[in-house]
């Protein structure tokens, strides 16, 4: 499920071609701010869970350095805020997955596992379609999944997919913490029904903020809970992830934009977006995601320290 390749010499590249060329700084790290969106104007969005926000700041930020005059709203709201504020011009760009490009805004279905063949068919439907520009593609793959209460995970012995369902059947009074829009999506919970076999009855079903669906599961008010593979609360609390054999969608994160506004700078956006998504394989991801949910740091300020250590501040 991992892709987990590094590409250093990317990011060192991006880093050159993005500091000013005066510097002259023979370590060639970079990090100077730069001229090269000078007077353009950009508004970055993101949706709403720690993941997505830190990759609209390191955007945004990265954006503001290379000259750009940048309106911040990261954390706009889910998936069709987001995707609405784009196509109507309230936001230029945020960060979107390739398993949901696919099914969820070009309605598609049976989407690729392998996460570059994802990308290439959902990013050439949508700038056909919908004018709009995939960019970049992240190593780490975000996919949905679950995660069980860890001394139950320990007293079962450990959970995959049919397991977790015979023990649902098994058990009536055992329930699954789910956030709002899982049980709806085309990508969410019916994947683990068709794979299974097991329709998850409503008395089973209790529905959760995101965040409180780890906690929850992690004090064993939940039996399972829903939750994304790359989130650092999962070796933080006491939840053991189910086994995934290959059901639920890959998702691949890259940054979305009207393609007339990436048309005017692309070499530029293509080379931020390289340098951030350069070494966010699954492990990265969660580390970032753990220092925020975890940590309780800022994630601007988790956003910054990362854009540093790439090159781009």
């Amino acid at each position: 499920m991992r892709l987990g390749k590094k590409m250093m010499a990317v990011s060192a590249t991006v880093a050159l071609s993005l500091s000013v060329a005066a510097c002259g700084d023979d370590s060639g790290s970079g990090g100077d701010s730069s001229d090269a969106l000078s007077g353009v104007s950009l508004t970055v969005g993101s949706k709403d869970f720690t993941e997505n926000i830190l990759l609209g700041e390191m955007f945004a930020q990265a954006l503001e350095n290379a000259g750009a005059d940048v309106e911040n709203k990261v954390n706009l709201g889910g998936t069709s805020v987001n995707r609405d504020a784009l196509v109507s011009d309230n936001i230029d760009v945020y960060p979107e997955y390739n398993g949901t490009g696919w099914t969820v805004h070009l309605k598609n279905e049976d989407p690729s596992q392998d996460p570059q063949e994802l990308y290439d068919v959902t990013s050439e439907a949508d700038l056909k379609q919908n004018d709009i520009k995939w960019i970049g593609l992240s190593p780490f793959n975000d996919t949905y999944g679950f995660a069980a209460n860890g001394d139950l995970a320990e007293a079962e012995g450990g959970f995959d997919f049919q397991a977790m369902a015979d023990y649902l059947e098994a058990t009536p009074d055992a329930t699954v913490c789910m956030e709002t829009e899982f049980p709806d999506r085309p990508d969410g919970l019916v994947l683990f029904e068709e794979a299974t076999g097991y329709k998850l009855p409503a008395s089973q079903t209790q529905i959760l903020d995101t965040g409180l669906i780890y906690s929850e599961t992690s004090d064993g008010n939940c039996d399972f809970g829903e939750v994304f593979t790359t989130d650092g609360r999962i070796t933080a609390l006491n939840l053991e992830l189910v086994d995934d054999p290959g059901v639920m969608i890959v998702y691949n994160s890259s940054f979305t934009m009207k393609n007339d506004i990436y048309e005017a700078n692309a070499e530029t956006y293509d080379e931020i977006a390289d340098a951030i998504f350069s070494d966010l394989d699954n492990d990265k991801m969660a580390e970032l995601n753990s220092a925020v949910d975890v940590d309780g740091t800022p994630a601007e300020r988790v956003a910054e320290e990362y854009l540093k250590d790439v090159g781009l501040l």
